[in-house]
C-alpha cells in the first residue's frame, strides 16, 4: 500500500503560500513563484522536470483541506491531477462532486479521508494539499512522508507549514539541486495511527 506523503514547495523562510490568501490570488501575494520550478525551465530544469514527473506518476489518490479546495477548483477545472479521487477534509460534508476533468472530490473528516484515500490509491501514494490538513495529519499520526521543494526565496509572511507541530523526520535519499533543493523526509511515528 502507498504512503500518505505532503509534497510541497516552501520558501526559505517555511512558507507555503504569500500573505494574504484570496480567490484572486490563491497562492497570496507572490506565492505562485514557489511553483516556478515546476515548468522545468532553466539550466536545471531537467532535475526539476524530472522530480515533477516522479510526483505525478506516484500519485493514485489527493488528500486536500476545503480551503485549498474552495481556492483551487476553479484552477485545476476539476480535481488537482485529471481522474485522480480526491478526499476534501472538511466538517460540512456534502455529496461526492465529479470534477470536469474525470477525478471525483469526497467530502469526509480528517481520519475518514486519510483512510478512503488510500483505499482508492492502491500501490500508489496519497498526495497531501494544503498546509492546514498536513498540520492535522501530522498530529493525528497519519502522515508518512514529507517532500520539500525548497525554493530561494523569501516571503517575509505568509501560510506557515505545520505552524507548530513536532516530529522527528529522517531524509529519505540524498538532496537533488535543481532551480531549488527538492528534499524527501520519512516521518517517525509519535502514535500508532487509525488508517
Amino acid at each position: 500500500m502507498g504512503k500518505v506523503v505532503l509534497d510541497v514547495s516552501v520558501s526559505l523562510d517555511g512558507f507555503t503560500a504569500g500573505p494574504d490568501v484570496r480567490p484572486e490570488e490563491p497562492m497570496g501575494d507572490g506565492g505562485e513563484r514557489l511553483h516556478e520550478w515546476m515548468a522545468g525551465e532553466g539550466p536545471y530544469g531537467a532535475v526539476d522536470a524530472g522530480v515533477r514527473e516522479e510526483v505525478d506518476a506516484r500519485v493514485g489518490a489527493v488528500v486536500l483541506g476545503r480551503r485549498t479546495f474552495d481556492l483551487g477548483l476553479g484552477l485545476w477545472g476539476g480535481t488537482p491531477w485529471p481522474g485522480v479521487p480526491s478526499f476534501v477534509v472538511t466538517h460540512r460534508t456534502r455529496e461526492d462532486l465529479r470534477g470536469d476533468n474525470g477525478g471525483t472530490f469526497a467530502f469526509d473528516g480528517l481520519t475518514a479521508a486519510a483512510r478512503r484515500a488510500k483505499e482508492a490509491a492502491g500501490d500508489k501514494d496519497v498526495l497531501v494539499l494544503g498546509a492546514d490538513v498536513a498540520r492535522q495529519l501530522l498530529g493525528a499520526g497519519l502522515l508518512d512522508e514529507v517532500s520539500l521543494h525548497l525554493v530561494p526565496l523569501l516571503l517575509g509572511r505568509g501560510t506557515p507549514l505545520f505552524a507548530g507541530e513536532r516530529a522527528e523526520l529522517v531524509p529519505q535519499g540524498a538532496p537533488l539541486a535543481g532551480s531549488v533543493t527538492h528534499l524527501r523526509y520519512r516521518v517517525v511515528r509519535r502514535r500508532s495511527s487509525a488508517v
